[in-house]
């Protein structure tokens, strides 16, 4: 049975989350302070810290990376404060998760499980994984909160250790190569070489050299030998981006040197036998590129051992302020700026518009906001026209499908159209009849 440390300083609360933990099978043990919370931990092994934010002697934070300073116990952050800034101080710190007050029981459950099931798989990794001073291996790779981010992180955890070819799939800008690096800094090859080819950046003509090297005057300008990126590769992970636009003649030259493990260089007579894993990207369908004849089926196959789809940053909603932040933090180090934060308009356009570049044009957003930010917080009037403008009619209708805030959303429509329900209903995407009943159910007049 699991144990789990709960600490909440509101004792009629705390006892019924406490009884309703225990009858979902999972031991609890109670505390009402951060004081005794640290005696606790100094005695018992816990699976899981479930902390509230605010405590009579301190917050959850301190608790929080005391906690993460002396073992690696996943902990979860429950408050009544939903601020953005409090979950990304947070999540910065290492919290695994941040759950806001008042909150339904299958979501606690959810949370749990979900935290138990990612110590378990990191704690598989580490007992399979050569120890090794990976000081970067989650450098560029933020841990978000959203499901689809948490499903995610779940199967690089499953593969890593693994020895499986991996084709990861998704829409461009989405982080792809980040998510191979994670790959191969958690797999058993993690202290070996990582080699990133770019597949659509190699001319067909040049693509045999590419991979698998020459000899000096093996052909013309070939002034000097060259290792392919299999050789350099070898011991390690090689990581093909694009591998649909390889061309057909290059997918079967690839398909063999898999297969035979071995790889010739141009003008040599001696083949090299090589040892990598294949990681592969990209943002096609490559099945459907397989039914006309573009991609080769049995190469197709060998490279889709297993396969990740890397959601785009609209599935991954809740991440947003997460990854911000995290950009901030690397365009002031780029920049040699120190921008604090963002104004309350930016995040709430950050929020409304859609990203259809995903993380890098986020990235490549806050980046060029820092240059031109001359004071501490971000503000609106350093942002792209394409943010500032959003046409509120999006924003209503990416946002109208969540349960949560329709009744926000019908007001600010009716609002827009000054009443009129015919504009509204269009606005939102809905039949007339639709929001009559919307507005009815909420008591709208």
């Amino acid at each position: 049975m699991k144990h789990i440390l709960l600490i909440e300083d509101d004792v009629t609360f705390s006892e019924m989350l406490k009884h309703f933990l225990e009858r979902h099978k999972y031991v609890v043990d109670l505390s009402y302070n951060i004081h005794n919370a640290s005696l606790l931990l100094k005695k018992q092994n816990y699976d899981l810290v479930f902390t509230d934010l605010r405590l009579p002697d301190g917050d959850g934070i301190s608790l929080l990376k005391q906690i993460k300073n002396n073992n690696d116990i996943p902990v979860v952050l429950m408050t009544s404060y939903a601020e953005v800034s409090t979950a990304v101080q947070a999540m910065k710190q290492g919290a695994f998760d941040y759950i806001s007050k008042p909150f339904n029981p299958s979501e606690v459950l959810e949370v749990i499980s979900n935290a138990l099931e990612v110590k378990k798989a990191d704690t598989i990794a580490s007992e399979h994984t050569p120890q090794k001073n990976n000081s970067n291996s989650n450098a560029d790779f933020v841990t978000g909160i959203s499901s689809a981010s948490k499903t995610l992180s779940e199967y690089i955890h499953l593969v890593a250790p693994t020895n499986m070819s991996v084709l990861i799939t998704g829409e461009s800008g989405t982080g792809k190569e980040v998510v191979a690096k994670n790959i191969h800094l958690k797999s058993l090859r993690g202290d070996k070489p990582f080699v990133a080819v770019d597949c659509g950046a190699i001319p067909k003509e040049l693509a045999s050299s590419e991979f698998f090297g020459h000899k000096k005057g093996s052909f013309t300008g070939a002034i000097n030998d060259k290792i392919g990126h299999f050789e350099a590769a070898n011991g390690g992970t090689l990581f093909l981006d694009e591998v649909g636009n390889l061309s057909y003649e290059n997918q079967i030259q690839l398909l063999r040197a898999l297969q035979e493990r071995k790889v010739k260089p141009i003008g040599s007579s001696e083949e090299i036998f090589v040892d990598i894993r294949l990681v592969t990207a990209t943002n096609e369908d490559l099945l459907e590129a397989v039914e006309k004849g573009d991609f080769r089926e049995d190469l197709y196959h060998r490279l889709n051992e297993f396969s990740i789809r890397v959601p785009s940053l609209k599935d991954r909603h809740d991440d947003l302020i997460l990854y911000a932040d995290f950009f901030l933090e690397m365009a002031n180090k780029q920049l040699n700026k120190s921008v604090v934060g963002f104004s309350k308009d930016v995040l709430t356009l950050f929020q409304s518009y859609h990203w259809p570049g995903n993380l890098r044009e986020l990235s490549n957003t806050i980046k060029r906001a820092t240059l031109l930010t001359q004071t501490d917080i971000i503000d609106k009037s350093v942002l792209p026209v394409e943010l500032i403008h959003i046409k509120k009619s999006n924003v209503l209708l990416n946002k109208f499908s969540t349960k949560e805030n329709e009744k926000e959303l019908i007001i600010s429509a009716l609002q827009e159209v000054d009443n009129n329900k015919t504009q509204a209903a269009k606005l939102l995407n809905i039949t007339r009849k639709t929001l009559y009943n919307k507005m009815k159910e909420y008591s709208l007049n």
